[in-house]
This record gives structure tokens, C-alpha cells and sequence, in this order.
């Protein structure tokens, strides 16, 4: 994989933050905290794109005709069925 460097400017705050890391064993160099920061982002987004695509189905899927122990045993359900419960 290509990499690109980059100029990134820190705080000193910032920076004893980061030497911190490093010093602490948690890093190796700044690049690689930065590099897990990037990654922890990432991830970060999917789960918040996943989670709006998933809030945008419900409400365009209109309101349930099911009642509420209806809804409540069908989830109780599928928590056995994947070992969740």
C-alpha cells in the first residue's frame, strides 16, 4: 500500500499528549497513534452509517401494527436464536 506524507500541526498540549502515548508503550512513533486514530474514525463512521440507514428503514417502514408484547417476544426470540439471551 502507497503511503503519503503528511505536515500536521499540534498543540503542545496536543503533543505531550501524544509523546505521552508513545512513552507509555501504547505506540511506537506518532505516525502509528495517528494512523489508530484514522482507523478508530473509520469505524466510528461505519457504525453511524450503519446505524442511519438502519433509523431511515424504520421510519420510512410506517408505524407497526404489532403489539407491544407482540414486538417484545419476537426480539426475546431472536436473542435466543443467536445466543444473545
Amino acid at each position: 500500500m502507497a503511503t503519503v506524507r503528511k505536515t500536521v500541526t499540534f498543540t503542545e498540549q496536543q503533543d505531550k499528549w501524544i509523546k505521552a502515548q508513545i512513552e507509555a508503550g501504547e505506540y511506537t512513533n506518532d505516525s502509528e497513534y495517528l494512523r489508530n486514530l484514522v482507523r478508530q474514525d473509520q469505524a466510528n463512521n461505519a457504525k453511524f452509517l450503519s446505524l442511519k440507514t438502519k433509523l431511515i428503514e424504520g421510519l420510512e417502514g410506517g408505524v407497526s401494527t404489532k403489539s407491544l408484547p407482540e414486538i417484545m417476544k419476537e426480539v426475546e426470540t431472536r436473542m435466543r436464536e443467536d445466543g444473545r439471551l
